[in-house]
């Protein structure tokens, strides 16, 4: 009004709309704010580094975690598979897994249940840290929303995911399988002897004969004999250093394509399956508030127990074939005369020894060790993502 101050002026009408200073958007100053109490945008950001490393660390914790448990008989079955002469005797049967434990534990004690533990710490760290890790990153560019998540599309995620993870880390796992091939109490290798051997070790391996030669002997027989004759007058070719490292590394990358995608798989529809609106209020716990959004509602432990142990039975059954292979393969240098057989040659051998079960040799300490070990996994990556907020 006219002739009147400002601080003259009569005030609104009580019930005029009033903007309150509380209610004005205000940065967050302190952690007391209620601002702090909402997630961080980083935390939900798959591609931050606070999400990157917080995955990780989650991953490789739940690595070790689930290694631990299985330990024992881990090193049984890896005699069993790798056909050590002390063992072959205890295959086949539940009393032969109990026997060879016995033996174990009376020629090294309880620390022969974990001989090669601590290679297996170093290897599985980062493995599970690589494999958690790109499953999230990898899975984040295959199935961008909701809609996108198809059985298919999970199951590209996880394979790709566990090969990127094996091939940065399979150098210690030839390392771990070696030190567990041992078993006599004289003469142990340390961990640094054990890589001097390895990369030392001179394999041989066919090599081509010169193409002349070939239109020799093809000239010569029939073309079947011909290639009969360049197999066996193949010189043999010596291979070592960083190769040795690698031995079984091809059947590892075609097992790993199953085994890893169908874990990933089952674990996240056994999951879905758990958390169906007509079991949920049995199977799930409230969502914590420092969730990110659109993240499904913890299990209960039995249920995420239950979920990681069907996962590893169903990757277990349709990799183990090529993990026999492997494992004949990576102790190739330590027995034998020497020759680095392939996929093939492998294959044949455990054929020729066992006939087909030869494929499936421990797979019942594999059934009794996978079930609490994926478990163990799973249950311990999905309680540190929620402790850690991601």
């Amino acid at each position: 009004m006219p002739g009147v101050l400002p601080s003259q002026r009569p005030r609104e009408a009580a019930g005029a709309p009033q903007t309150p200073v509380a209610a004005r958007k205000e940065p967050a100053v302190c952690p007391t704010d209620d601002e702090a109490k909402v997630p961080r945008k980083a935390s939900t950001d798959k591609q931050s580094f606070d999400y990157v490393w917080r995955s990780a660390v989650a991953g490789g914790l739940a690595g070790c975690a689930a290694k631990t448990v299985v330990a024992p008989l881990d090193r049984v079955k890896i005699l069993f598979q790798s056909h050590n002469p002390h063992f072959v005797r205890y295959t086949g049967s539940w009393v032969g897994v109990g026997e060879a434990i016995k033996v174990i534990y009376r020629q090294d004690g309880p620390t022969g249940l974990y001989r090669g533990h601590s290679a297996t710490l170093l290897r599985i760290f980062p493995y599970a840290a690589i494999k958690f890790l790109a499953y999230e990153q990898i899975r984040a560019i295959v199935i961008p929303r909701k809609d996108k998540e198809t059985p298919f599309r999970r199951l590209i995620s996880g394979s790709m995911a566990g090969v990127t993870s094996v091939f940065f880390t399979y150098p210690l796992e030839v390392i771990r399988v070696r030190l567990a091939f041992e078993t006599k109490k004289e003469g142990r290798s340390s961990l640094r002897s054990i890589c001097k051997q390895i990369y030392h070790e001179h394999q041989y391996r066919k090599a081509a004969l010169p193409v002349a030669d070939l239109a020799a002997a093809s000239t010569s027989t029939a073309r079947g004999a011909a290639s009969a004759v360049a197999t066996a007058a193949a010189p043999l070719a010596p291979t070592f250093g960083m190769a040795n490292f690698y031995r079984g590394f091809t059947p590892t990358l075609l097992g790993m394509l199953p085994y890893a995608g169908m874990s990933f798989l089952t674990h996240d529809t056994a999951g879905d399956l758990l958390r169906h609106p007509m079991i949920a209020q049995y199977t799930t716990l409230p969502k914590p508030e420092n969730a990110p959004p659109g993240k499904a509602a913890p299990l209960r432990s039995w249920a995420e127990l239950l979920a990681g142990g069907i996962a590893g039975l169903v990757s277990q059954t349709s990799s183990y074939p090529l993990e026999v292979i492997r494992r004949r393969m990576q102790v190739g240098g330590a027995v034998g005369d020497g020759h680095r057989m392939r996929i093939g040659e492998t294959a044949k051998l455990i054929m020729r020894e066992r006939g087909f079960r030869g494929f499936f040799v421990g797979l019942t300490i594999g059934y009794a060790k996978v079930v609490p070990m994926v478990a163990a996994s799973f249950y311990t990556y999905e309680r540190l993502k929620t402790y850690l907020g991601i």
